[in-house]
């Protein structure tokens, strides 16, 4: 069922931030196998808004990480669409950000140039690199200074930590301000600890740059600290069977954990999961 919009939006529908930003309309993903096709996702329909950061969690093989792909661009939706501004989504979007859940740094580059790497490629910063490199480079400097890297800027990323590099790829996905950033399980490999400082570090970036978050996960007390809507999954051929609207106040603290308002969204999500 739908749970009504969140109460920090407008109620005229006709508002910004009321237009949806991306919208799914009946989409679906099927592979060949075995001479035939099998089917991945049977049918999502759903709407993100400018600025919304959403979780989707649910069984491996459930189609997570295809979502992530098709709003890419990088694999259009075969079946059904997904839209982007009202304009349907045929190739690579250039205002994507994307973090994995290894970061993928390039070695010989230190951790400033690895992050300033998208203003290099991504127009219209790319046209002005040479004219605006200082512009940029203070960018960099004000990103890493957020998840404390400051003091690392001319290290190599074989002379950081895991939870280090993670700081540092994010830093790169969101460099070129995109309207949209996608996290695939990016906090996976890390330990505990360093997971839930990753959660604060990630709010304060994306609360700065004020993008779309679309967040895969197991993790489902990483996806009600970092979302505004939870979006539970079923077994394949998958489609959204719950969604949860995340009414916490931000910036959150990982004091929150503690609270029964945080262990009532996690026990609703995990509750539908378990049942499917």
């Amino acid at each position: 069922m739908v749970q009504p919009a969140l109460d920090s939006m407008s109620s005229d529908p006709r508002s910004p931030e009321n237009t949806p930003l991306l919208e799914f309309d009946q989409v679906g993903l099927e592979y060949p196998f075995e001479g035939s096709m099998r089917r991945i996702i049977q049918e999502v329909n759903l709407s993100i808004r400018p600025g919304e950061f959403v979780s989707f969690v649910g069984p491996s093989g459930c189609g997570k990480t295809s979502i992530l792909r098709m709003v890419s661009g990088l694999n259009p939706a075969p079946i059904g669409e997904i839209r982007y501004r009202g304009q349907r989504i045929k190739k690579p979007l250039n205002n994507v950000g994307i973090a994995f859940q290894n970061p993928v740094l390039l070695p010989w580059r230190n951790t400033l140039n690895n992050v300033m790497l998208p203003l290099e490629i991504v127009q219209p910063y790319k046209k002005d690199f040479g004219a605006k490199k200082g512009e940029y480079i203070r960018m960099a400097q004000d990103l890493l200074s957020t998840v404390r890297l400051q003091d690392f800027q001319k290290q190599y990323p074989w002379q950081l930590s895991g939870g280090m590099r993670q700081r540092a790829s994010l830093c790169r996905a969101l460099i070129h301000q995109p309207e949209i950033l996608l996290l695939d399980e990016p906090f996976g490999a890390l330990d505990a600890f360093t997971r839930e400082e990753m959660w604060t570090m990630l709010q304060a970036l994306w609360m700065r740059v004020k993008c779309v978050g679309i967040l895969i996960t197991h993790d489902l007390r990483e996806a009600v600290f970092l979302s505004d809507r939870v979006y539970v999954m079923s077994p394949r051929p998958s489609t959204i069977i719950y969604e949860e609207v995340i009414n916490l106040p931000r910036p959150r603290s990982l004091e929150m954990e503690l609270s029964d308002e945080f262990n009532h969204y996690f026990s609703n999500i995990r509750r539908h999961i378990h049942h499917n």
